[in-house]
């Protein structure tokens, strides 16, 4: 298993600085929990690399996407960002927060299921819990999108993608540090969930996933 790698950020552009301007210093915390992502042990089917983070959201931040890979396919894809604001925030309950997007595409006999947005959320809070973190302020949406196709493009069957938007706040830890290599990692076990691959742990065999299939690019 590789561990994740990517350029540090200290502030919205997903790099180090190249021009020699200087930014917002950076907070010992903040940075502690970036080399934490930076070194978390991930399951091999997943290629992680960083991505330019989204602006004003909070005065630090630093992304990555990730895709669950089955040869030439994308199973699954996905970001996770991490916010930091060293004031604290009062809708986060904390000064960091982790947000996602996941999305992958299903096969049609699940994409019927009328449970599966609940099943989906359950399989965020699972992932996190699997783990034993502590986190609260967890929030989001599962939304099942339809694509049917005419005309040219007729012969292609009708599609189904599911795609989870979520954040959660990580309780922090000595330093006021989150644990985030442990979050990183379940965040790569639901990617590898949604993306219908058997689960890595022989303990949990039990748990359901979805048949594999190839999904959308992160673009």
């Amino acid at each position: 298993m590789a561990p994740a790698q990517g350029q540090f950020s200290d502030h919205s552009d997903g790099a180090d600085s190249k021009d020699g301007a200087e930014g917002p210093p950076v907070p010992p915390a903040f940075r502690s929990a970036v080399d934490a992502l930076r070194s978390a042990r991930l399951r091999p089917e997943l290629e992680v690399e960083t991505t330019r983070p989204p602006q004003r959201l909070a005065p630090h931040a630093y992304a990555l996407e990730a895709a669950v890979v089955d040869g030439e396919d994308d199973l699954a894809d996905g970001r996770l960002v991490l916010l930091h604001d060293p004031a604290g925030h009062d809708a986060w309950k904390g000064a960091f927060r982790l947000v996602t997007l996941v999305r992958a595409e299903l096969e049609p006999e699940m994409a019927a299921d009328p449970l599966l947005p609940e099943v989906c959320w359950s399989w965020l809070t699972g992932a996190l819990d699997a783990r034993g973190l502590s986190y609260g302020e967890a929030g989001g949406t599962v939304t099942r999108a339809g694509s049917h196709y005419f005309g040219a493009l007729s012969a292609r069957r009708p599609a189904t993608q599911i795609e989870i938007r979520a954040s959660w706040t990580p309780r922090e830890g000595r330093g006021g540090v989150p644990d985030a290599a442990s979050h990183l990692m379940a965040w790569g076990d639901l990617l590898c969930q949604i993306a219908g691959l058997p689960p890595s742990d022989p303990a949990d065999a039990a748990v359901v996933t979805l048949p594999q299939r190839r999904g959308p690019q992160v673009s």
